[in-house]
């Protein structure tokens, strides 16, 4: 646009003065601008090259796009403080953003909220193990991009970065409705509640609840039973122990015990005794 008024501007000053002007005024104004009007610009393709220097010195480099940071992209859609906090304290922030930046390999992460988090039993996150807290956040992440219409196609159970989805320790599986993708752990059913970001490597989304893997709910393997020191002698008849009443056939099949566990989520565990019964005719 500059371009044009000035050609415009020294077309209109070099037009031939042969024809008199009716206002000499006029004249003399159009011939002391020409004078002054350096030489060099008189010519049009060295004014055209002059303003094509002028605009590549002033024009401003566009800022080369940075590298991939996770922790960036959390804190610019806020709301997420307390898993950038685990991010940052496992150090698995870290590894992410050295794998977007120096591997082709996608990620997925699941990122729940602060309210998430709030909605935990209290004291249940600090009750947790070093390596636990490394599990957990490892638990959101899947090590492959996934787009929301790729979920539809997703075969359970999930891989995620904290190990082995098959032995039943870290299951994540996925159903579509739709738009909606829906999340369950064996703990934990939640859905996607919206999509933070995504640039065809690296895809993050929301969820409202953190996904609590089923390996952090097993409950603890019962004691071996003792091994008896001395082997009995041949004929001795064993005396019951005191209190021990042999007779179980009054026990109930199937009853249920409450157990609470070390995060105070409760579980029902059954247990069967089977018992046989001998007739004399």
């Amino acid at each position: 646009m500059a371009l044009n008024i000035l050609f415009a501007t020294v077309k209109w000053l070099r037009r031939p003065l042969l024809v008199p002007d009716r206002d000499d005024r006029f004249m003399l104004t159009r011939m002391k601008a020409l004078k002054q009007l350096p030489y060099q610009f008189l010519d049009i393709k060295s004014m055209a090259l002059a303003l094509s220097n002028l605009t590549q010195t002033t024009a401003q480099a566009p800022a080369p796009a940075g590298p991939t940071n996770i922790t960036a992209v959390l804190t610019k859609a806020g709301q997420f403080t307390t898993f950038i906090r685990l991010l940052e304290t496992t150090q698995v922030g870290d590894q992410i953003n050295t794998q977007l930046n120096n591997s082709n390999q996608g990620l997925t992460i699941f990122a729940p909220t602060d309210n998430a988090f709030s909605n935990l039993k209290p004291g249940m996150l600090n009750s947790l193990t070093d390596q636990q807290k490394v599990q957990l956040v490892q638990f959101h992440i899947l090590p492959n991009f996934l787009s929301l219409s790729q979920f539809q196609t997703a075969s359970n159970p999930l891989r995620t970065q904290a190990g082995n989805s098959n032995n039943g320790e870290f299951p994540l599986n996925v159903t579509t409705s739709g738009n909606q993708v829906n999340i369950t752990t064996g703990i934990v059913n939640t859905t996607v509640s919206n999509s933070i970001y995504s640039d065809g490597q690296l895809a993050v989304y929301q969820v409202d609840q953190v996904l609590l893997p089923l390996e952090f709910f097993h409950s603890p393997a019962p004691a071996p039973a003792p091994v008896e020191g001395k082997p009995k002698k041949k004929g001795a008849k064993v005396a019951d122990a005191p209190g021990d009443d042999r007779d179980n056939s009054g026990d109930a099949s199937g009853a249920g015990e409450l157990i609470v566990d070390q995060f105070g989520y409760e579980m029902v565990v059954f247990s069967a005794f089977v018992g046989a019964v001998f007739f004399t005719l």
